[in-house]
This record gives structure tokens, C-alpha cells and sequence, in this order.
């Protein structure tokens, strides 16, 4: 009953944070009104085009993303047995944007000209690039995991993500200005850079991602309870690690390409969805975890989002803000992460 509940008044807050943001920025529109154009359409209004053209692919964006690295976050914290594993703590995120750097100098040496009349192409090779780096730091980490100590692997997981910072500003040292500029404004977070052309790039892998993590539910389940368990089980752990480590890549890693590296969500949510739920299989924690994230989502983008006269914030400063207090408040709080870090 208690995961019942959390989980409906986390629809609820997400249906009126989304539509919050349909209606209100730098022009505000009745929510009424907002209703309105959604169920009749778009139109030729001003109002139309703003709901459809501007902030409705923002909205989904970061519901999608969002929910993809909740989702990723127990994902990874269950299969390293690691509360404070996430795709940025143990820096996928960072090879991704490490992918997302060399499709960006590419696209420099090919020409911007190029590109621009192959929009969707460029959203794809983006997002394929982000998946290699992704990959590649996921499959380091995930041999180190069986050799070192959670804080080594957590310490290795910085070092690869600041290694793969370094690598992407020596990369951006051979492009151009304006592709330079893009990238650093990329590099910060943001929802609002994806289109309707690029929604069906990001909800493809996502659903992908999403599919495989409920089929292999069960035995990372079973996993939490040890290898030697899992194995008695029946689990075959390394096919089972290679798996899980693909779903993560498929959700992080288009988020990644598309919105830049989001911090903290991933990291968060599962605590989150813990404390309110009272729960932790991870089959019961897939949806709560990715209401979770797509909350935590909307409402920093919200705040980005609202009419400062100076715009100055970023989507990563907020949710750092948010984020940093409740990991501190855990490592406080928590004896089984303090003893992890004796």
C-alpha cells in the first residue's frame, strides 16, 4: 500500500510539474489553455507554437532522460552491490562525453555545412559515439569492480571521468570557435536542444534499455544476495554483468549525446524511491525509480527555465545543489556506507 501510494502521488507531481512547464517561462500561458491546444492540436496561434514547437519536446526530453538514469542508477548500484554507483560517479557519463567530443571535432574537419542538412544522421553518429565512450569506461570499471574495494573503484570511476574531461578540452583544441562554443554549452545540461527530429534517437535506445532491465530483474535481484548465490540459482553472472552493463549504456548514453552530461539524478533517485517506498528489489523499483528521476528532471529544468532577467543557471548547478546535501546526508546518516569508506 505505502509503494502504491508513493508511486501515484510521484504520477501526480510529475503530470502537474510537466505541466507547469508547459504553460510558464519567458511567456506564460493559462494552463487551461495549455490543456486546450493538447487535446485539439497544434494550430497556427502563437501560443500553439510555443506549447508544441518549444516546450513540449523539452518537457518529454527531460521525462525521458530523467527517468533513463533513475533507472540506470539502480541499475548500477545494484549490480556493483554500491550505493553510491551511478553512470557520473563511476564515469560513464564522462566517456560519453569523451564519444560526444570526437563526433563534435569530426563534424569540424567535415564541415558544419554538412551536418546541418543531415540533422538526424548527426543526432545518430552523436549518439553512437556517446554509446562507444560509454562503453568503454563501463567495461573498465566493470573488471575493476571484481579486483578492488568500493572506495578504489568509486576513486577509479573520478579519475577515468576527469582523465576523459582532459582528453575532450585537448579534442575541442582542434576545432573551430562556434563548434567549441556548442560543445561548452552542451557540456553544462540542457533539455531544450532536442527536437522533434531527434525524440525518436533518444526514445529508442531508452525503451531498449528499459525492456532489458525488467527481463533481467530477477537475477540482479538474486545478484544482491552474492555471485555464490546467484550462481546456485542458477544466474550465469558474467553474461548477466555484460547485460546489465548494455541497458546502462543504452539509457545513459543517448541522454549523454543528446542533453549533455546530467549529474546526480542517476546517483539520487534509487535513495529516494527507497526512503519513500520502503523498498529495494529491483523489479518493484524500476517505475517508482524513473518517476523519480523524471521529477527530479523536470523540476530543475523548471527552475533553468523560469524568466530571470539574467540567465545564468545551469541544469547541473541545480541539481547539484539538491544532489550534494542528501549524498553528504547519507554518508553521514548511513553505517554501512560509512564502514564501506573505513
Amino acid at each position: 500500500m505505502r509503494r502504491i501510494a508513493a508511486t501515484s502521488v510521484s504520477l501526480i507531481a510529475v503530470l502537474l510539474v510537466g505541466l507547469h512547464a508547459l504553460a510558464h517561462g519567458q511567456v506564460s500561458l493559462a494552463y487551461l489553455e495549455v490543456l486546450e491546444h493538447l487535446w485539439q492540436g497544434q494550430d497556427a496561434s502563437m501560443a500553439s507554437s510555443i506549447v508544441y514547437e518549444l516546450r513540449l519536446p523539452r518537457v518529454l526530453t527531460a521525462v525521458t532522460a530523467g527517468g533513463a538514469l533513475g533507472v540506470a542508477g539502480i541499475v548500477m548500484q545494484t549490480l556493483f552491490r554500491n550505493a553510491l554507483a551511478d553512470p557520473w560517479s563511476l564515469g560513464l557519463l564522462a566517456g560519453g562525453q569523451l564519444g560526444a567530443a570526437m563526433i563534435v571535432v569530426g563534424g569540424a574537419v567535415v564541415g558544419a555545412s554538412w551536418l546541418s542538412g543531415l540533422s538526424m544522421l548527426s543526432a545518430v553518429g552523436t549518439v553512437l559515439g556517446a554509446s562507444i565512450g560509454t562503453a568503454f569506461v563501463a567495461g573498465m570499471i566493470s573488471t575493476l569492480a571484481a579486483r578492488v574495494n568500493t572506495v578504489t573503484l568509486l576513486i577509479t570511476g573520478l579519475m577515468l571521468g576527469f582523465l576523459a574531461q582532459g582528453l575532450v578540452s585537448v579534442l575541442l583544441h582542434f576545432t573551430n570557435r562556434t563548434q567549441g562554443r556548442i560543445f561548452s554549452s552542451w557540456n553544462d545540461a540542457d533539455f531544450a536542444g532536442v527536437m522533434w527530429l531527434d525524440l525518436p534517437v533518444l526514445l529508442w535506445p531508452v525503451g531498449l534499455g528499459l525492456v532489458l532491465v525488467v527481463y533481467l530483474a530477477k537475477p540482479l535481484t538474486a545478484l544482491l544476495l552474492g555471485e555464490t548465490y546467484a550462481t546456485s540459482m542458477g544466474v550465469n553472472v558474467p553474461r548477466l554483468r555484460r547485460l546489465a552493463l548494455l541497458a546502462t549504456v543504452l539509457l545513459s548514453a543517448p541522454v549523454t549525446a543528446l542533453c549533455g552530461p546530467v549529474m546526480f539524478i542517476g546517483l539520487i533517485a534509487p535513495h529516494i524511491v527507497r526512503v519513500l517506498n520502503g523498498t529495494s528489489g529491483l523489479l518493484a523499483m524500476v517505475f517508482p525509480c524513473a518517476l523519480t528521476g523524471a521529477l527530479l528532471a523536470l523540476l530543475g529544468d523548471m527552475i533553468v527555465h523560469l524568466p530571470w532577467e539574467q540567465h545564468w543557471l545551469h541544469l547541473n548547478a541545480i541539481l547539484a545543489l539538491v544532489g550534494a546535501p542528501i549524498v553528504i546526508a547519507m554518508l553521514v546518516t548511513s553505517r554501512r556506507l560509512r564502514s564501506d569508506f573505513s
